[in-house]
């Protein structure tokens, strides 16, 4: 069993910055490939970056590909999402994820989940 719980979000302005932290807890939660998703209000999930247990393998999605940059420390099991140039289309609540498979292209097959946390960008 993984827990995750996921902080750093707030409300900034179009073109700040955030960084996101997902802290995971688990026997073996460092071998898992976690991956970010986003939900706006009235819109599917989607995904949005994953990396590999290693950390080599890092896969996007091509709406945040050159803005968003996911990380992640497997010595403090922690999983960061740095977000750049945001824009009001960012808003929404940010989930991490993980799961056992390695196949970090695939944004798939999730079986972890945390609670969210809100990010809110204003013009």
């Amino acid at each position: 069993q993984v827990q995750l719980v996921e902080s750093g979000g707030g409300s900034v302005q179009a073109g700040d910055s955030l960084r996101l932290s997902c802290a995971a807890s688990g026997p073996t939660s460092s071998r898992y490939t976690m991956g970010w998703f986003r939900q706006a209000p009235g819109k599917e999930r989607e995904f949005l970056a994953a990396v590999s247990w290693s950390g080599g393998t890092l896969y996007y999605a091509n709406s945040v590909k050159g803005r968003f940059t996911i990380s992640r420390d497997n010595a403090k099991n922690t999983v960061y999402l740095q977000m750049n140039s945001l824009r009001p289309e960012d808003t929404a609540v940010y989930y991490c994820a993980a799961k056992i498979s390695t196949l970090v292209q695939i944004p798939r097959g999730y079986d972890y989940w945390g609670q969210g946390t809100q990010v809110t960008v204003s013009s």
